[in-house]
């Protein structure tokens, strides 16, 4: 393929932009090469500057799980913008908004709406904290929960990706009170909380982790947590900014039986705009200001456009269910496919699943934590493989650390492409 003009764009963007990228993991350093600019897109495709059609597995990080330019979504969103886009004041829309969220989700009485997942994260810790009295908080390597100090201590995707998990400008004394423990390993958890008895705020984990690829939890470590927390007078939180509302329509509480006492939402709840939530019971929620003392606020907290593109793609979800069951059997449909051509090319890999949340490893041994994604991502194969599959007309994520999102638009026909592209790519690996 030629990449001309997004090379081309890519030089003007890094004189007066750093890294000549506003995300780090976009700038393609993980992979090498230079990014690709998209121009437009719609459905399951996206459009490069150079012309080129792309099969995409991106969908923005998540939250397009209808598809790109899903047409209620982009109608409700010209026609509220016909209306104004910013007030600073309530408005009817993001009560309506909220009221289908917490009918959906179970275990949650209110909602906050914020502008990125970041932001949730950062809310819900902070009212976890002003809630308990306490102020340690467990987190797990490899888990991404935003680029807020408190996390930036062993987090995943980006920060890994750049080899600087302990980013700079984050202070000791912030450090000092975040716990590191190991996903799927329940014992790493208790030690924690034995050596810091009655000072751990909240635990806060994403449930079905994105950004060490796909980690499935191991049958009773969900529960696990919620057995320590509850024995421990610590706050459960559930970084849910990829898998809520994705999973299932109450996300990983609903798909997996395991409640939190705070999740954290973003990605499909705002349709594809910069859209952040944080949901609890409603002692919790009324620790808020202006109600509690826990202070929390945003300008462009509840932003309309946002809502309304939100509110169309969570109503869609929640009339159609039948939808979590096709995106399901698409995602196993590419699972398989995708396995039957790496072992008919004696290919060492290890593919996991859940839902549409779908990634693929090198390695032979199971990925299950940090450490096990990082070992299958030093083999360089992962490098191979995406730049192969870049060439066949297929976009996954630039990273060995993330998982691919499956989308509603996507086609058996594209599903087959798909497999037929990594079948060519295996046959170098």
């Amino acid at each position: 393929m030629i990449y001309k003009r997004s090379s081309e764009l890519f030089a003007s963007a890094q004189k007066v932009i750093p890294g000549g990228v506003n995300s780090p993991v976009r700038a393609f350093k993980a992979v090498g090469g230079e990014p690709i600019f998209i121009k437009e897109a719609k459905g399951a495709y996206i459009y490069d500057e150079d012309g080129n059609e792309l099969i995409d597995y991106i969908n923005s990080w998540g939250p397009l799980i209808l598809g790109h330019a899903h047409k209620p979504v982009i109608d409700a969103l010209v026609e509220r913008a016909k209306k104004g886009t910013s007030f600073g004041t309530p408005t009817e829309l993001e009560t309506k908004i909220a009221e289908l969220a917490v009918k959906m989700v179970p275990n949650v009485d209110k909602i906050r709406m914020v502008n990125s997942g970041t932001e949730a994260c950062m809310s819900a810790v902070r009212l976890a904290r002003g809630f308990s009295g306490k102020e340690k908080i467990i987190k797990f390597s490899g888990c991404y929960h935003g680029h807020s100090d408190s996390f930036l201590i062993q987090a995943g995707s980006g920060a890994i990706t750049f080899g600087t998990p302990n980013s700079p400008g984050v202070t000791e004394g912030t450090a000092k009170d975040t716990l590191l423990a190991t996903y799927n390993n329940l014992e790493s958890v208790k030690q924690l909380i034995d050596a810091n008895k009655d000072e751990i705020a909240c635990l806060i984990i994403e449930p079905v982790p994105g950004n060490m690829g796909c980690i499935p939890p191991n049958e009773g470590f969900l529960e696990g947590l919620r057995e320590l927390c509850d024995a421990n007078d610590i706050l459960l939180i559930f970084d849910e900014v990829m898998s809520g509302f994705r999973l299932a329509q109450g996300g990983v509480q609903e798909r997996l039986g395991v409640n939190a006492d705070i999740v954290c939402f973003g990605k499909v709840i705002g349709g594809g705009l910069p859209v952040g939530a944080f949901a609890a019971r409603n002692e919790i929620m009324d620790y808020l200001a202006p109600v509690g003392p826990v202070y929390q606020a945003g300008t462009l907290s509840g932003n309309p456009l946002a809502m309304a593109a939100g509110m169309a793609m969570l109503q869609e979800l929640n009339d159609n269910p039948e939808i979590y069951k096709s995106i399901d059997e698409k995602t196993e449909y590419l699972h398989k496919g995708i396995e039957k051509v790496l072992n008919a090319n004696d290919v060492t890999y290890t593919i996991n699943r859940l839902g549409s949340m779908i990634s693929v490893h090198f390695s032979e041994e199971p990925v299950v934590n940090f450490a096990s994604a990082a070992a299958a991502a030093s083999n360089g194969k992962f490098n191979k493989f995406f730049h192969g599959l870049l060439e066949n007309g297929i976009y996954i994520a630039p990273s060995a650390f993330e998982t691919w999102f499956i989308s509603e638009a996507l086609s058996y026909e594209d599903l087959d492409k798909t497999i037929a592209a990594v079948e060519k790519v295996a046959k170098n690996l």
